[in-house]
């Protein structure tokens, strides 16, 4: 990490000088390898109208990081990322094959892993006040480790981007044209689905279950005021994410509040910008 730590020396912050405040250090790169993330997802999350699917994903992680903490797991990620992947192929699964929409499976699902994961965390009289970190997230917690596994989702989302983005896209947009073309629509909603839990769970607890459902679609909104075409439309919504966590990472940093309300608070003014903008142009 010591490269990694000397290429942002440079920048005129008291933290970033050598020979210490590596918990801030992580946090930066951590906020560079997040925000193009949620970057990407957040166009196909809007595009397919998924805009509450993160919150359920991520109460579906909070039942496993509940279920591994009544097993006594010192790490309980793995646990709360098989329940994300379990619940976002259950989900697609029931999407597929009935007649519901998206919001009502989405509102089913949400309501059974919240209650699911509270039922578990309170058995035989258990405190849920041990979870209330993850609502609010700690991006100055990221270790190392963590930023490398963050690197490999990433470089992971990239992959699937270049090699199936025309798929999933026009799978979200319009199913049937993508049958007659061939495409398997369920597997790649599945793909889809999956993509966003990982994404959504391993970032849950650095930027918090309350407000980590902005990520996925503040970005996208606010870049779809001002975008002509998808170009567009990845490029803005990449970098309002990126910009807007670097600045909440800032702000928080000195004034001492939640790194992800102030991130989500950026967000929201690009989106009132950008909507403003478009009224005026038009």
């Amino acid at each position: 990490m010591n490269f990694f730590y000397s290429l942002i020396e440079w920048l005129p912050f008291s933290w970033a000088q050598p020979g210490g405040m590596y918990f801030m250090k992580n946090a930066f790169w951590a906020i560079l390898i997040i925000a193009p993330l949620f970057g990407l997802l957040s166009n196909l999350v809007v595009t397919s109208r998924l805009s509450f699917f993160s919150d359920a994903l991520g109460h579906s992680a909070f039942t496993g990081i509940a279920v591994g903490a009544v097993c006594g797991l010192a790490d309980p990620l793995p646990v709360a990322v098989t329940c994300s992947i379990a619940f976002a192929l259950l989900f697609t699964f029931v999407e597929h094959r009935s007649n519901f929409s998206s919001d009502t499976i989405i509102g089913v699902f949400s309501a059974t892993a919240v209650a699911l994961g509270i039922f578990v965390s309170t058995l035989n009289g258990g405190n849920f006040s041990k979870f209330n970190a993850l609502l609010i997230g700690d991006i100055l917690s990221v270790t190392p480790d963590q930023l490398f596994l963050l690197a490999l989702v990433l470089l992971s989302i990239l992959l699937l981007w270049f090699f199936s983005f025309n798929q999933m896209m026009l799978s979200c947009v319009h199913p049937t044209l993508a049958k007659s073309r061939g495409i398997h629509v369920f597997w790649q909603r599945a793909i889809f689905s999956v993509s966003i839990a990982v994404v959504v769970t391993i970032s849950m607890t650095w930027i918090g279950l309350m407000v980590i459902n902005s990520f996925l679609v503040l970005p996208a909104a606010a870049a779809r005021n001002i975008s002509h075409n998808m170009r567009q439309y990845h490029l803005f919504s990449l970098v309002f994410s990126i910009v807007a966590g670097l600045a909440g990472l800032f702000t928080s940093y000195y004034l001492g509040s939640s790194t992800g309300a102030a991130i989500t608070l950026y967000l929201a003014l690009f989106f009132v910008v950008g909507f403003a903008f478009r009224r005026f142009r038009r």
